[in-house]
């Protein structure tokens, strides 16, 4: 029970990660109702939980990543630290200051995201975080059948979002293959993204940032833009860009 569980929040977490904060808030890749975009950020909090994370602060660090890839104004470059840890601590500090307006971004990162300050105030005070972190406690003490379970799957139920930002920002900046010279040193790390619905094609998403489908080879398959194809055929979402990751990259027509 405790492994179906943990699957499920780490799946759940990271595919509204990738739907919702990242391709939504981020890029607007696609458009919804505003009582359907109510829905989606309240689903994302609650199956964030503990580790969810504001929109609009996700989206500006995700568009100065995009500007400064791999440089020195990037705000979770591998090359720029240690470990991953070191890089996920820098991230976090930026990231409470854009979610608390301690620190004002440029104009062009700013703006076009989600906004819902009653939910906010919630979701980011700490008896909120710590309640959810009580209730997977008590599902792992319900269930749990071996000590291990307790102390080295539970705690990752509190700090999932982090744990996600980690693999994808590390991992995508260092491990696999690369379809396109970016000018920076993106990877695509896994042609099965199973493990974080598709974040881990980073090779291919900046070369085409505003494709919904990060995938670009036959082989690649990106599990969250199977579930945004289906969101769209059911009308609850409507797919805004036109852009589609291609390979080999199409060649320009002279002028």
């Amino acid at each position: 029970m405790v492994y179906l569980f943990f699957a499920g929040h780490w799946l759940l977490s990271v595919l509204m990660q990738s739907l919702f904060q990242h391709r939504y808030a981020a890029h607007r890749m696609y458009v919804m109702g505003p009582r359907t975009e109510r829905a989606l950020h309240l689903l994302t909090w609650l199956l964030q939980g503990s580790s969810y994370l504001n929109p609009r602060a996700y989206a500006i660090l995700h568009r100065e990543h995009h500007a400064f890839s791999d440089g020195a104004r990037d705000p979770h470059a591998p090359g720029s630290h240690t470990n991953a840890f070191s890089m996920m601590w820098s991230t976090k500090e930026r990231y409470s200051d854009y979610a608390h307006d301690r620190r004002k971004p440029e104009a062009r990162f700013d703006g076009g995201t989600p906004e819902w300050p009653a939910l906010e105030r919630v979701a980011d005070s700490w008896p909120v975080r710590v309640l959810f972190g009580v209730l997977y406690g008590c599902f792992y003490l319900a269930f749990a059948t071996h000590a291990w379970q307790l102390v080295l799957m539970l705690p990752f139920h509190f700090v999932m979002g982090p744990v996600h930002g980690a693999i994808v920002n590390w991992c995508g900046h260092k491990y696999g293959y690369r379809n396109f010279d970016n000018g920076d040193k993106s990877r695509n790390t896994l042609p099965f993204d199973f493990l974080t619905m598709g974040e881990l094609f980073q090779n291919n998403h900046h070369k085409y940032a505003q494709s919904p489908d990060f995938a670009a080879r036959w082989f690649e398959i990106d599990p969250g833009w199977q579930v945004l194809r289906l969101l769209a055929a059911a009308r609850i979402v409507a797919l805004r860009t036109p852009q589609r990751a291609e390979y080999p990259e199409p060649l320009r027509r002279a002028a």
